[in-house]
């Protein structure tokens, strides 16, 4: 787990504008740092040392006749017998790293070596024969890759997180008007244009060969659910075999690994299986707002050492800046606070921790993919009249009932936008200064994706519309960034190649059954867990936001921002205050618009203003 950064133009002083773009990424890899320049390319890399911890897995790593660099952030999880592959034909490796498969697979199979990875990576190679960049991002978007094609075409920024960016001098740093409008609705970044104007996001699952002044980008990989034909029972077995393989490969490291655990059935399925010696929880001060016991509890049962800690309301605002900093864009999905602190807790005795982000999105985990009782019943009634129904309530105003008949008429794409929905789109418009309120419409970004679903059925569409959307632009982005901040490597063993390709074959009512989600998911949990963890209801990450914005200390607070002469270029100040002020007095329970305002203003104030 590292970090890296680059650049292809030909600046006079590239050594130290290098140096100083490595150090502002100096907590992805604080172990170790290295340094490539050549005619036409820099490359400079931070790292963190998890396999083979001597100098030989340094990097920038080079070929053996130095026509071939690499810089990588990840884990290759099959690197093994890739190697093994790769010896058989001839190449000789030199170091017990991972890293080196990337270089001696891309000398034997080009581009096409990202079709034989199973891991969670992004990398950058160049190839000084071709003058030619090459690189890619892992299937899901684990790790995080960037680039900034510069003014002018005078060449490419490139790396792991966009703050190193601000240390190149041709880097022209400016908001995007088009991102405000999509992250009201969604909560994060939605467009592959970040939040930096001219930045842009690698897809996941997409690789690119940047050659004579040219980006081109590909995707090389997609997820296409199959249901194959399998007695529940037999499922239920097969997803536990395949659930104890993959923390098996997960688990491979020269340090020392913890986990994660809640108390909910992902990170406790993970932790049973893998049995570290310690794991690591958090909660909040706040009644109701505390499950560290169900985590201490499983811990006991399982003779395992747990660490928990309770976090302040005053912790929480204090360490809010240097949150959205080392998010890189505004992101106000609340659990990234609390996986701040927990990643700070885990880093005091562990480099490596397992969790158990992935298994909603490919076992169907939400509770937006089950109908509800009332749903259930409705549903008796033909497709073809429902079909009419949720058509005639589409084009109507809103009204009591409207969002059921949509839901009802199994048509995702008329109202499904993932798990987030923070502002409805007119809503969002309607605070927003007229400058920014043009970005693309959510349903808009979403219909690309349920394209690519035409034919699936509902349960199906919205997990593909999450596994590309909600997935890599919320829920991964925050887990890698919080750990990395605090030099902590995350592992997720049910978002691997293996695992997916295992989800994708089984049969949507085994993933809902009953208004139960990911219901064959816990069945093999069973397997390992009591009844109690297996069975228990998803809670998420809960954050007492509602009540701390009900306090007079940190409603003056976000009301500063509010007020402030930066959040009027972009908000209508008087909604704004309507806004929290209905929430202070109880009127309205607007905790999550609130937030999602104040993380973008805390972002803007960090990068902007406190930053010039």
């Amino acid at each position: 787990m590292c970090g890296f950064i680059g650049f292809t133009d030909h600046l006079a002083n590239r050594e130290a504008v290098l140096n100083a773009m490595m150090a502002r990424i100096i907590h992805r890899g604080p172990d170790m740092g290295g340094a490539y320049t050549a005619d036409g390319v820099a490359l400079g890399f931070r790292r963190l040392s998890i396999l083979d911890l001597s100098s030989a897995g340094a990097q920038p790593m080079r070929s053996d006749d130095g026509n071939v660099v690499v810089v990588f952030n990840g884990e290759i999880y099959n690197f093994q017998s890739l190697r093994w592959e790769l010896e058989a034909r001839g190449h000789t490796f030199h170091c017990g790293a991972d890293t080196e498969v990337l270089i001696h697979g891309y000398e034997e199979y080009g581009t096409k070596i990202v079709d034989k990875l199973r891991g969670m990576y992004a990398f950058a190679l160049w190839d000084a024969k071709r003058k030619r960049l090459f690189g890619a991002r892992d299937i899901f978007g684990i790790k995080p890759f960037y680039y900034y094609p510069l003014p002018g075409g005078e060449g490419l920024l490139f790396g792991s997180e966009i703050k190193a960016f601000l240390e190149h001098p041709k880097f022209q740093k400016a908001v995007n008007p088009n991102a405000l409008r999509p992250y009201l609705t969604l909560q994060y970044s939605a467009t592959q244009e970040t939040f930096f104007k001219g930045v842009y996001k690698l897809p996941a699952a997409h690789y690119f060969i940047y050659e004579n002044g040219k980006m081109d980008v590909q995707r090389f990989w997609d997820c296409r659910f199959a249901p194959k034909q399998q007695s529940y029972e037999d499922c239920a077995k097969a997803l536990d075999a395949a659930v104890h393989e993959s923390v098996s490969a997960h688990r491979i490291a020269d340090v020392k690994v913890g986990s994660f655990l809640s108390g909910g059935v992902d990170s406790s399925y993970i932790a049973a299986v893998l049995r570290p010696d310690t794991t690591f929880s958090v909660g909040f001060e706040q009644h109701k707002f505390d499950e560290t016991n169900y985590a201490a509890e499983l811990s006991q049962k399982l003779h395992i050492r747990n660490r928990r800690e309770l976090i302040t309301a005053d912790e929480c605002f204090d360490a809010f800046s240097d949150i959205q900093y080392h998010m890189d864009e505004p992101q106000s999905n609340p659990s990234s606070v609390p996986l701040w602190f927990l990643a700070k807790l885990a880093r005091e005795d562990v480099t490596v921790v397992l969790s158990g982000e992935g298994a909603d999105e490919i076992f169907a985990g939400y509770d937006w993919y089950a109908d509800t009782p009332a749903m259930q019943k409705f549903k008796k009634v033909p497709l073809s009249v429902r079909h009419l129904a949720g058509s005639a309530a589409k084009h109507l105003p809103y009204f009591k009932g409207k969002n059921f008949l949509l839901k009802c008429a199994e048509r995702p794409e008329d109202y499904f936008l993932g798990q987030a929905l923070v502002f409805p789109e007119d809503e969002a418009s309607a605070i927003l200064q007229d400058a920014y309120a043009f970005g693309p419409a959510p349903h808009k970004l979403a219909a690309t994706f349920y394209a690519r679903a035409a034919g699936w059925d509902e349960v199906t569409k919205k997990q593909y519309l999450d596994l590309n959307m909600w997935l890599p632009g919320d829920i991964l982005l925050k887990a890698d960034k919080m750990c990395m901040a605090h030099s902590l490597e995350l592992r997720v063993p049910f978002l691997d190649k293996k695992m997916m390709e295992f989800a994708s074959g089984i049969p949507t009512s085994y993933r809902i059954r009953g208004g139960e989600t990911k219901a064959v998911m816990r069945h093999a949990a069973n397997r390992t867990l009591p009844d109690e963890w297996a069975n228990r209801p998803k809670k998420g990450f809960p954050v007492p936001i509602r009540y701390w914005l009900r306090e007079e200390k940190y409603y003056n607070l976000v009301r500063e921002h509010f007020a402030s002469s930066y959040a009027a270029i972009f908000f209508r100040p008087d909604a704004l205050m309507k806004l929290l002020d209905d929430h202070y007095h109880g009127h309205a329970n607007n905790q999550r618009k609130i937030w999602t305002v104040f993380t973008f203003l805390v972002w803007y104030k960090r990068f902007f203003i406190d930053e010039r």
